[in-house]
């Protein structure tokens, strides 16, 4: 369903895709699928099937078919113009929080620091998608797996019509609580290395901006909110949307002229 927000659309149903070993009992199995349920509903769409199969290892996901108007789907790659805005609305470290609790050093992780990341987990982007429909933003990607400054390197694109690059302020940028603490212990998923080593050329760091922040805004997220360039003028529009829809949202920096991405 994130991947539909994130298109700026809206969802429609979802079909049920389930793998479970023979050993997991039915009671297991209906939790998750009603879990999954829950959340479709949340969207305001419908579960219409799906299909389980026995496994060895457990499995689950959607299949999920969603509703957009082309005219104003969220799209990136794309130009970008001076001026706009960029805005975040979910703050990052969803991925160093859950390896802190799975690594054999799992009795650093506060409990509340973990609950605090399974909210944010469960949070739809929903919200976020109608606020940018609202404030005609069009310039926008969901923050996952390759971080948020990987997913703000694919903003980018390869199109330098407008030698358009992104500024961020690090000390804007939203954290779950104590992530830069984890990161200072050691805390760290694999894409806090394979990131930069794909998209590192594109990113120059201040010297203020520490390490353990530097690798938080590299590392992928779970479920992460959206990243949206709003345009110039549209900043109250989106900022009130997102107010009226209990949608938090952050801004973070700026669209400007140059190139690349400059974290300061």
């Amino acid at each position: 369903m994130s991947d539909v927000f994130a298109m700026g659309g809206e969802v429609l149903f979802a079909l049920n895709i389930a793998g479970m070993p023979e050993s997991v009992g039915l009671d297991v199995l209906s939790a998750i699928l009603a879990g999954g349920a829950c959340k479709v509903r949340e969207a305001g769409g419908v579960v219409a099937g799906g299909h389980t199969v026995t496994n060895p290892e457990p499995f689950y996901g959607l299949s999920v078919t969603g509703l957009g108007d082309p005219n104003r789907l969220l799209t990136k790659g794309e130009s970008l113009d001076p001026g706009q805005t960029l805005w975040l609305t979910k703050p990052l470290g969803t991925g160093i929080v859950t390896t802190a609790h799975i690594v054999e050093t799992h009795s650093l992780i506060d409990p509340r620091d973990l609950e605090a990341a399974i909210q944010s987990m469960l949070s739809l982007n929903a919200a976020a998608a109608a606020a940018a429909r609202t404030s005609d933003t069009r310039r926008g990607t969901d923050v996952t797996g390759f971080g948020l400054l990987g997913h703000a390197c694919e903003m980018l694109g390869s199109d330098t019509q407008h030698s358009c690059g992104l500024r961020i302020k690090a000390d804007s940028v939203p954290l779950l609580p104590n992530v830069l603490a984890y990161a200072q212990n050691g805390v760290q998923t694999r894409a806090a290395q394979r990131n930069p080593e794909h998209f590192g050329e594109s990113v120059r760091f201040a010297d203020t901006v520490a390490p353990e922040l530097r690798q938080v805004l590299w590392e992928a997220e779970t479920s992460g909110g959206l990243l949206l360039a709003v345009p110039q003028g549209y900043e109250g529009t989106f900022e009130k949307a997102c107010q009226d829809l209990g949608q938090d949202c952050w801004c973070i920096g700026e669209v400007a002229a140059g190139s690349g991405i400059k974290v300061a």
